[in-house]
């Protein structure tokens, strides 16, 4: 049995060949999560949550993982970080015109991905592929790169009317039946939706299709959501691992993303 302790933060991925591989901190220890699988675990709350930016203990969490203070006032929780159209960067607008010169104003990526569906997104260039894994994505293509967030987000708002921009989460971990999708026929219908002056940031000739496998020896068929602030602990046989999600044999997943910041005691028998 083997026991680590510390607050949560979302799962660090790397790919080794197209299967997915994640590790999990806690304080200072990284678990391999993969090497976690068939094997039984828990995870505790500790009745303590403290703000992924400053520390500070606080009693909710806002904007996964900060305390109010900070999720009013640092740029990570900034309104374009769900609303890239609305990003004002570029006029020299911003809670942090220094974050935002190596956050908004680099190279963005706009991209057509199968999770739970097919769905439309915006990303920076550095932040491929682990964006898409964070969603679950099995498949994924560039459509568009671009000088900085506001203009992804303007051409993700045209694309939202015909593509999805929200990744459906049981479908996701449950692998539920989604269409084959061909990515290269669904880029060019994208392509015919925007208008002129923005179809010149297509990647006309980038047309790699993206593939990504997890490590998943088990699907759940009905999914129930682990809340830490309404069941202090979570268990059962780690059955797979899915963007930020624990799948168990019990039919709980946990979205660890979703309660960075929270202290747990996890185990493993």
């Amino acid at each position: 049995m083997k026991e680590y302790q510390g607050n949560l933060i979302k799962m660090r991925s790397e790919l080794d060949s197209h299967q997915v591989v994640y590790t999990l901190k806690l304080d200072e220890e990284k678990i391999r999560m993969n090497e976690m699988l068939d094997k039984k675990i828990s995870m505790r709350f500790q009745d303590q949550i403290n703000c992924i930016n400053c520390g500070k203990v606080t009693k909710k969490s806002f904007g996964q993982g900060f305390c109010y203070q900070c999720f009013v006032s640092v740029p990570e929780a900034d309104h374009c970080v769900l609303r890239p159209d609305k990003c004002k960067a570029h006029l020299g607008v911003s809670r942090d015109m220094k974050w935002s010169e190596s956050h908004c104003l680099q190279p963005h990526i706009v991209y057509l991905a199968v999770s739970g569906g097919l769905k439309v997104g915006v990303t920076r260039l550095s932040q491929i592929p682990t964006r898409w894994i964070d969603q679950g994505a099995t498949q994924a293509i560039k459509l568009c790169e671009v000088p900085n967030r506001h203009i992804a987000g303007v051409i993700e708002k045209y694309l939202m009317q015909s593509f999805g921009d929200k990744t459906n989460w049981k479908k996701m971990v449950t692998n539920g039946s989604v269409p084959d999708f061909d990515l290269i026929t669904e880029k060019e219908k994208a392509v015919e939706v925007l208008p002129a002056e923005l179809r010149r940031y297509v990647l006309e000739s980038d047309n790699e299709v993206f593939n990504f496998e997890y490590p998943v020896l088990e699907w759940p068929e009905n999914p129930q959501q682990g809340n830490f602030d309404k069941a202090p602990e979570i268990e059962g046989i780690l059955k797979g691992i899915k963007g930020q999600y624990l799948l168990f044999d019990n039919q709980s997943v946990l979205n660890v993303r979703r309660f960075s910041g929270y202290a747990i005691k996890l185990v493993v028998e």
